[in-house]
Parts: C-alpha cells; structure tokens; sequence
C-alpha cells in the first residue's frame, strides 16, 4: 500500500485582506517525486512556508508523515532536507564550514559523499560565504540536502543560479533520491527540469490548484503539433473533427501545419494516409503546451504576480 508523505487538503492562507493561498489541495506518496509548477507569485514559496511551519495556515490542513506541520514542526524537520530558492549564508564562514553547520543541525555528519558532492558541484569550500555568487550559494544547500539522510526533500526553485551543467547534476542527484524510495516535493518554473523528472505534477494558479496527474494524465489535455506534406491536396484535413491551427505552406505545395487534439489523432492519422503522406514531422505535447494552457491571455485572469 502506499503510503502518503506530504497531505494538503483545502489549505488556505490569508495575509491581511490578501489571500495567498485560495484552495490548495495535493498529496505527495513515499517514493515520488512530485513538482509542483507556476510562475512567480501563483503561491508556490507560500505553500511550502506552510508546510516547513514557518507560516501558521489561515484554513484548511496540511500535514507530513502524518503530523500537522504546525504543531509538531520540530518532530518533522527531523526527517526532512529543504533548499530555498535564495540561499543566505553566514558571511565570515567559509563554505565548508557552512556546509557542516547545516548537517548538524540535522543531527548529520560530513561524509565521503559530503566530499563528492562538493567536488562534483565544483565548489571552493575554503572561501568564505560573502565571496560567493548566488549560484554557489545555491551549491552549499544542495551540497548539505543531498549529503543529509531524510525521508523527505523539498526543494524550493532550487536550481535558481545555476549554470546549465550544474542543473544536470542536481536532475541526477533527485533521481537518485527517487531510486532509493525517497520522496521529493519540487517547486519550479523550469518546465524541462519538472518533465524530466517528476512521477506526478500540480499546477498553481492564483494560489489554487487547477490541475494535478501524471504526465502521461496532462497530455491528453494538449494537442500534438503536425507538419506534413502530402501527394494530394491537404486543405480538406483543415475540416476534421480535433483540427485546429491550419496553417497552408505558401512555398511548398500541399504542405501544412497544424495541432490535433490528442483523442482525434488516429482519426487525422488515417485520413493523412490516405492522402499519400511525403514526410510527417509529429510533435507530442509537452508540459509547456499544458502550463500555457492555463497562462496565456484567457487564463490569467485573477492571476496576481506580487
């Protein structure tokens, strides 16, 4: 049976007249990782807040292992690793130094894999902290999160600062989390870094959540993007059930683009083929098609970004 590590249910927050958070509800199960996506502001750092005890919910529930996240904190902080999006470090210590502090404060020690850690995140632990850019600042946290044995990882926009080889580390460590039956709950706007990673995803919107599922759940929500040429002529495909978007190539005869929802591609497949297909270029969904579902000019209504 599987078990539920992180259970948010209705969770509201309210900062004076302003309501943060409207409706959040979601669940994270032992062994997944699960990415929780919106842009700046949808309400994300605020929930997470919440669930770290830093901040008192306004309504609803929120609990991890089990245990409300206010009331008993310290039981639950025992357990789990948390990189903010903005690591602040002690100025005078070094790196290292700071990287040790954070261990034990987790009751951990620095280890062989403390050290591999910092030589694979191409750290200097030797400088001290106020020498280092936000990006290193960055490392020092991650460092002391993957160095730390917990049950639970929250990473909260964590790869903010980091170069493009760095982030591929860091893809690699949580996946290697996942391996070991850890659960990871990551906040982001990296939409390639979510995709690759997370078993499950929930999207915020002005501090609601409009969708939660898999991937493979979201994409049949979206349209497949198609360009293909044919033998004869293709404008008729512009009249199918699911087309949408048809748009004539004005140099290339019988040659079109256009999106298909997800249900009516076989159908537009077989009529395609009937056609004599020449070359077919097919582009599944992505997490951007779906995340833009929901940002673009007609969803963003309500939307507050401060």
């Amino acid at each position: 049976m599987t078990q539920t590590v992180v259970s948010i249910e209705h969770l509201q927050k309210h900062f004076g007249k302003f309501q943060a958070l409207k409706d959040i509800t979601f669940d994270v199960q032992a062994g997944e990782v699960f990415g929780f996506i919106g842009p700046n502001g949808a309400g994300k750092s605020t929930t997470i807040r919440v669930l770290l005890g830093i901040l008192k919910a306004s309504g609803g529930t929120a609990q991890i292992f089990n245990q409300d996240v206010w009331s008993k904190a310290v039981t639950i902080h025992n357990r789990l690793a948390y990189v903010p999006g903005d690591v602040y470090l002690w100025p005078n210590l070094t790196g290292g130094e700071m990287i040790d502090f954070l261990l034990k404060l987790n009751h951990q020690k620095h280890s062989a894999k403390t050290d591999a850690l910092i030589k694979e995140f191409e750290l200097d632990p030797k400088k001290k902290s106020r020498t280092y850019s936000k990006g290193n600042r960055q490392k020092v946290a991650l460092i002391a999160a993957f160095s730390t044995d917990a049950d639970l990882y929250i990473f909260d926009e964590p790869t903010s600062g980091l170069d493009p080889l760095m982030e591929e580390i860091f893809q690699k460590h949580v996946l290697a989390l996942k391996q070991q039956g850890k659960s990871v709950l990551l906040s982001s706007h990296i939409l390639s870094e979510v995709e690759r990673m997370c078993d499950r995803i929930g999207i915020i919107r002005a501090g609601e959540i409009v969708e939660t599922g898999t991937l493979e759940e979201m994409r049949q929500l979206t349209r497949t993007q198609i360009t293909v040429e044919t033998q004869v002529d293709v404008a008729p495909i512009a009249q199918l059930a699911g087309v949408h978007g048809f748009t004539a190539d004005q140099s290339v005869d019988n040659k079109a683009t256009f999106a298909v929802d997800t249900a009516q591609v076989g159908a537009v497949m077989s009529d395609l083929a009937q056609r004599g297909i020449v070359t077919l270029q097919s582009t599944p969904p992505t997490l951007e098609d779906l995340f833009m579902r929901y940002y673009n000019s007609e969803g963003a209504e309500g939307h507050d970004t401060k």
